[in-house]
């Protein structure tokens, strides 16, 4: 009765989910190294160090709902080619320069092509995945950005006390310079847009709301920036918390236990979205990063840790795959790619907003206090997910 299963690794699909691999090694490699950069410099300080994260983030968020648009007017594998390209040459160009006015004007160039390029490697990945199976394949790919959730920041933390920073900016952007390759190989049904003779030079010209957004991915945007709200505090502040209770050394295995319960249920969860619906994975995958949030504040031992770090793996891990596939499910085939950018302009949001938000509330609160509120918040998002977007899209319940 299973037989004739479509495949997902194709060649196709495993070029461009290294491609994506490596740019995300990239992005958390710098998030971590770039602040260290910044204060190792004779006139670096801290605010520089946190506007180093923060002129990137505005970047992407600024950029990203006009990737869709970009994206269909030029083609594909044209704008994968072009950020790529990009990406790779702003990350060696770090090397040029230890002035601060031109890092941030880097850093913004990185930002911009950061936005296009994850936007457009998703948007082909939707084409490559046999629609069936849609939730397993977008799944898998997802993997690429969570591995490297883990690899970047440790490549990055390892080399610095033994290699200069140059030589690590020039080894990321060889990295770079692989991720190009692997994306040169990709073969992409390209529809490049034409323009349309029958319609007027402003009509042509006009950009309307649904040039920049898919409104009916906004629904479950909304939930994955909330998700990516509460996430913040992890990305964010896991290293300070686990240095105020004392447990440094075992915070530097929390990403690799998130990342192996991760993969090790990926291929069960991605499964169960596409046999089950949405529902029997979102839910419960909110409750299990709601209990890994709780068990995160209490935690008085390391290997309390590394279970919060792998509770946490299985519920944020599976959601944000969960929450891509649904959104191009929601909305038509050809929208697909502005379906994506919608997504991930919340989502990117829900990290800048939350960075900064819950930075406040740890100082006012302690860290300890800040996960047992991101533990509750999360069981909102829950009552939120099965309360509103059920009922705005039920055919997908």
């Amino acid at each position: 009765m299973t037989t004739n299963k479509k495949p997902i690794w194709t060649r196709d699909f495993i070029n461009i989910a290294v491609s994506n691999f490596f740019i995300f090694v990239a992005l958390y490699a710098f998030i971590t190294l770039l602040p260290l950069y910044i204060l190792d410099l004779p006139s670096g300080t801290v605010a520089q160090a946190g506007l180093v994260t923060t002129i990137f983030f505005l970047s992407v968020i600024i950029v990203r709902p006009f990737s869709g648009m970009i994206i269909e007017k030029f083609g594909k594998k044209r704008m994968l080619l072009l950020s790529m390209t990009a990406f790779a040459l702003s990350t060696f160009s770090y090397t040029l320069t230890d002035d601060i006015s031109l890092f941030l004007v880097l850093r913004l160039i990185h930002g911009i092509s950061f936005s296009i390029a994850t936007t457009v490697t998703i948007s082909i990945v939707v084409d490559l995945v046999p629609p069936e199976r849609r939730g397993e394949g977008i799944g898998y790919f997802g993997l690429s950005m969570n591995v490297a959730l883990v690899a970047g920041p440790f490549i990055a933390l390892t080399l610095q006390p033994l290699i200069s920073y140059t030589m690590i900016f020039i080894l990321f952007g060889i990295i770079g310079v692989i991720g190009l390759i692997c994306s040169l190989a990709v073969k992409v049904k390209d529809e490049v847009v034409p323009v349309s003779s029958s319609s007027s030079s402003s009509e042509r010209r006009r950009i309307t709301w649904s040039d920049l957004f898919e409104k009916r991915a906004i629904a479950i945007s909304m939930v994955g920036m909330f998700v990516s709200f509460s996430y913040a505090s992890i990305l964010s502040f896991i290293s300070i918390y686990a240095q105020s209770i004392g447990m440094v050394q075992a915070a530097s295995f929390f990403f690799v236990t998130f990342a192996a319960i991760m993969i090790l249920f990926r291929p069960i969860t991605g499964r169960l979205f596409d046999s089950m619906g949405p529902n029997i994975v979102i839910i419960p995958s909110l409750i299990i990063y709601s209990v890994g949030l709780y068990l995160l504040s209490i935690t008085s031992t390391p290997t309390m840790l590394l279970i919060a770090g792998g509770l946490i793996g299985l519920g944020y891990g599976t959601l944000l795959p969960s929450f891509q596939a649904l959104v191009i499910q929601s909305s038509p085939n050809k929208r697909s790619t502005y379906a994506t950018a919608t997504f991930f302009t919340f989502f990117d949001t829900g990290v800048a907003l939350g960075s900064f938000i819950l930075g406040i509330v740890a100082g006012a609160l302690g860290y300890s206090n800040l996960y047992l509120f991101m533990a509750i918040f999360v069981l909102f998002i829950a009552v939120y997910y099965t309360m509103v977007i059920r009922k705005q899209l039920p055919k997908l319940a």
